[in-house]
């Protein structure tokens, strides 16, 4: 019949190679280093954010060392071991306001007491919703709450 033609067609292989799409299986005990390592697999946002880690390990590691001297684009400064192995990657960091907002405000100042990024680029709503937080916690709420209701209980959306 030819809709179970259409339905049922026959897979080919996937490439040798070829990445499963799975998430990180805890019964094999926590190991941060490899739940971050398996978001690649996850599928969707999960899958951006590995890739963001591999990018993020890549830029920690990273050092002038790695590289070979070129004396036409480099000092004689660099030509020095030890100067080239303390030489790390400048590591900038930017994002949106809503990052404040949320639990990524306190792995940002993480980032920042711990000295593993060198700039920080962000919108101006950001300083003013890390100002807001300083005052006063923000909760989780739900979307479907009307705004009516909230302004009238003194609670802002943000």
């Amino acid at each position: 019949n030819k809709a179970t033609e259409a339905v049922l067609v026959k897979s080919e292989d996937m490439p040798e190679g070829t990445p499963e799409c799975k998430g990180f299986d805890f019964n094999k005990g926590l190991d941060y280093d490899a739940l971050f390592k398996s978001f690649i697999h996850h599928g969707f946002q999960a899958t951006h954010f590995g890739l963001a880690v591999e990018q993020i390990n890549s830029m920690l590691r990273w050092r002038l060392s790695h590289e070979t001297f070129d004396p036409n684009k480099e000092t004689e400064e660099f030509k020095d071991k030890q100067v080239r192995e303390n030489t790390k990657c400048t590591i900038f960091l930017g994002y949106t306001s809503n990052m404040v907002s949320c639990g990524n405000r306190e792995i940002i100042r993480y980032l920042i007491q711990n000295r593993m990024i060198s700039c920080v680029v962000t919108t101006g709503g950001a300083i003013e919703e890390d100002i807001m937080k300083c005052f006063f916690p923000h909760y989780m709420g739900d979307f479907k709450l009307r705004g009516k209701d909230l302004r009238l209980k003194g609670i802002n959306r943000i």
